[in-house]
């Protein structure tokens, strides 16, 4: 093998809020890394306060990859993230450095770390407002469906995650097979080393209320505004993301902004529930409790971790 390929992936995955952005870049440049970002709404240009990418400062200090690589108003699959992120890696160990996959959207983690063949299936416009309509008429319908003809790919997606349920029907629609097995896994990255990040759980819903606030101040508001301002759809698969579905019902007036900021840390309260599900069921992830810490001694702990377990990648 060759000795660049012996470069392993760090993953620091975990649920939204609790730090991983900030710790990524101190870790960085410990051990000199780049930041390979798995997140998918970070991808999008000039959606930078609802996706608390990093900042400025941070990609100044450590080179960032797969950020505002997708215009909004175009679907990002996850087969082109794969791609893209497989080509970083390649490029980051080429020049000597350690790739860190850093982010918790937990499917794009997957792809990259398992190697996971994504359903060759183009998206079917007429199909998806089809089902669609069909949800809007009678919600859950599509749930149920899916949880009859795969009930893995069911477990695994949230009830009111339509736009997932589409795709995952839409899959099946056209191939005939469920697909959770279309979806096998070809081992990749065996010598990935997976780190996760947690902390107490009321302290890290703090952590997501404040942020949420923090970036309403920031100017969320005024960039979703602009998005719209630029003819950029409120349907468009971007704008469903956290920070933006619910800064639009206030821009249209459905609700107030008080209303539409306790949704959204609601909202975003629950999707890190969900983020921890997904992580916690791999058992390749070694966890920290960073309760508490901040960026530099949480990179200082897994460091620690990285040092034990490279060592023994040496030695095998």
């Amino acid at each position: 093998m060759d000795p660049v390929d012996r470069i392993p992936i760090v993953a620091i995955v975990g649920p939204t809020a609790v730090g991983k952005t900030a710790a990524a870049v101190e870790l960085a440049e410990r051990v000199g890394g780049e930041v390979v970002c798995a997140d998918s709404r970070t991808v999008y240009r000039g959606m930078d306060i609802g996706t608390a990418k990093p900042t400025p400062a941070q990609r100044a200090r450590v080179p960032h990859h797969l950020l505002d690589v997708a215009d909004p108003q175009e679907v990002f699959t996850v087969q082109r993230f794969q791609a893209l992120a497989q080509e970083a890696i390649a490029g980051i160990r080429r020049r000597g450095r350690l790739p860190l996959l850093v982010g918790g959207s937990g499917l794009y983690v997957r792809a990259v770390l398992d190697g996971l063949r994504i359903p060759p299936v183009p998206p079917d416009w007429a199909l998806r407002r089809q089902l669609e309509e069909e949800e809007r008429q009678h919600p859950g319908v599509l749930y149920r469906r899916l949880r009859e003809v795969d009930p893995v790919a069911a477990f695994r997606i949230h009830p009111t995650n339509v736009r997932r349920l589409i795709r995952a029907l839409e899959i099946w629609h056209h191939t005939g097979t469920p697909p959770t097995l279309l979806q096998a896994r070809e081992p990749s990255e065996e010598d990935a080393i997976r780190i996760g990040l947690g902390m107490d759980r009321r302290t890290l819903y703090a952590r997501i209320d404040r942020r949420v606030l923090e970036q309403v101040g920031s100017g969320l508001v005024e960039e979703v505004a602009q998005l719209l301002a630029a003819g950029i759809s409120p349907d468009a698969p971007a704008m469903q993301g956290l920070g933006y579905k619910e800064i639009v019902a206030f821009l249209r007036g459905e609700v107030t902004l008080a209303e539409a900021v306790r949704t959204l840390q609601r909202n975003t309260r629950r999707y890190a529930r969900r983020q921890l599900i997904w992580f916690r069921a791999d058992p390749a992830i070694h966890w920290l409790d960073v309760t508490g810490l901040g960026p530099a001694e949480v990179a200082g702990r897994i460091a620690s971790v990285l040092a034990s377990r490279l060592e023994v990648l040496r030695l095998s």
